[in-house]
């Protein structure tokens, strides 16, 4: 019976199906507030943007806590390091269900996002690891992949839930199925699996990596392009494309499974020829997010750009997070943490930028036209990457496993093959 780590050819190891339904979980709950603020501002007796509070303060906790909590768990096992992450996100959960002060509330969102923080730096080191070479960016994606269908479904799931059996129930829900994936890791992975031991010191000097900054760069641009678009969609669809409101869940949807089509595109490209999908990726979701300008007068081109905007953003997710673990070499947990808060820097970054942009005389296209600077500035990034090269030198592959056809042993400043 395979392990945890070890799986026939072609199949992923267990270990990753279940960090990616704990990603699921996480994505969901930073997400469903937004279907919930006006039940939960009723209950606690605050105003409807003070209960938006909640989803700043845990985007700041992921930005922040991430990296600082990956070096204070740095001498843990990745095992523990996991475990206790799914159970600190569990019992903030219950205490998020629980209580009835709008403060507490907040110090467990907090709390909660240096969980998930502390998750994502050691469970995408982790499923690379399980995963071997030939697979690391498959696996990556597949987390991703669990972090983009709770766009998809369990933020709906969430919002319908506590419209039925009131706010509090999602809390409870995603508690005790955090539990249930902390046991599950607890029996799948096992209770050997270490990481190298490598100091707080080897962690900070792996950040000296030019190109590990490169990626970090593409990052925090692509996620910025996307989610500017997305996060004025609403006014969009309806006030501009003459899309009925009952029906913007359904462009939503539209949206999301082509965020978990692209996640899923670069997870299985990404391991053969990384930069040649990024780069057209981010070329093709600049392009579709100009078009969205003069053709979101139309329904049915809005709804098919849309889509392809999420599909080809999300693309670059997975192998952008992989490069940069690769890069690092030895010492990935701080990369993998920063990867996470450079996500979260875009999202914040693009949605500020674009709420600026809805107010002058671009009006609903604002949000686009931010997003398509943000899309094509990613090339910038992208195609300084490729021509520095994304293979690892030897110490690197030493560290990994042999090398495939992405990472052979060749000098750093080898020139990629796209």
């Amino acid at each position: 019976m395979p392990s945890a780590s070890t799986t026939a050819r072609g199949r992923m190891p267990v270990v990753v199906w279940v960090l990616a339904a704990a990603a699921f979980l996480m994505g969901t709950t930073e997400f469903v507030i937004a279907g919930l603020l006006p039940d939960m501002a009723a209950d606690l007796d605050v105003s409807t943007s003070r209960t938006g509070l909640m989803i700043t303060v845990f985007a700041i906790g992921m930005i922040i806590g991430g990296p600082l909590m990956a070096l204070a768990t740095l001498r843990l096992p990745q095992r523990m390091t996991v475990i206790l992450s799914l159970g600190a996100f569990a019992a903030g959960h219950v205490v998020e269900a629980a209580s009835s002060s709008f403060t507490v509330i907040l110090a467990a969102r907090f709390v909660t996002a240096l969980a998930t923080g502390a998750f994502y730096a050691v469970g995408f080191v982790l499923a690379t690891a399980a995963a071997g070479p030939e697979r690391s960016t498959r696996a990556v994606g597949m987390i991703m992949g669990g972090l983009t269908l709770s766009n998809v479904i369990g933020v709906p799931i969430g919002s319908f839930a506590g419209q039925l059996i009131g706010w509090r129930g999602p809390f409870w829900a995603l508690a005790a199925l955090a539990a249930l994936a902390a046991a599950v890791i607890g029996r799948f992975l096992p209770a050997t699996a270490h990481g190298p031991q490598v100091s707080m010191r080897a962690e900070i000097r792996a950040l000296r990596n030019t190109r590990l900054w490169l990626a970090l760069t593409a990052a925090v641009m692509i996620m910025g392009g996307v989610l500017a678009a997305y996060t004025y969609i609403t006014p969009l669809l309806t006030d501009r494309a003459g899309i009925p409101a009952n029906a913007v869940p359904l462009v939503l949807v539209a949206y999301g499974l082509g965020a978990v089509a692209g996640t899923t595109i670069g997870g299985r490209m990404g391991d053969r020829r990384p930069m040649t999908t990024t780069i057209t990726g981010a070329a093709t979701t600049a392009l579709a997010l100009a078009l969205l300008i003069p053709l979101s007068t139309s329904a049915a081109p809005t709804i098919v750009l849309v889509a392809l905007i999420a599909m080809t953003g999300f693309t670059l997710n997975p192998i952008v997070t992989s490069l940069a673990v690769r890069f690092a070499g030895d010492a990935p947990t701080l990369t993998a943490a920063l990867t996470t808060s450079a996500y979260e820097t875009g999202v914040a970054a693009g949605s500020a930028l674009a709420g600026m942009a809805l107010s002058t005389s671009v009006g609903l296209t604002g949000p686009a036209l931010v997003g398509a600077v943000f899309a094509a500035l990613t090339l910038l990034p992208l195609i300084a990457l490729a021509l520095r090269g994304t293979r690892t030198d030897a110490r690197d592959v030493a560290q990994q496993g042999p090398p495939d056809r992405e990472d052979e042993i060749v000098p750093q400043d080898a020139p990629a093959q796209l």
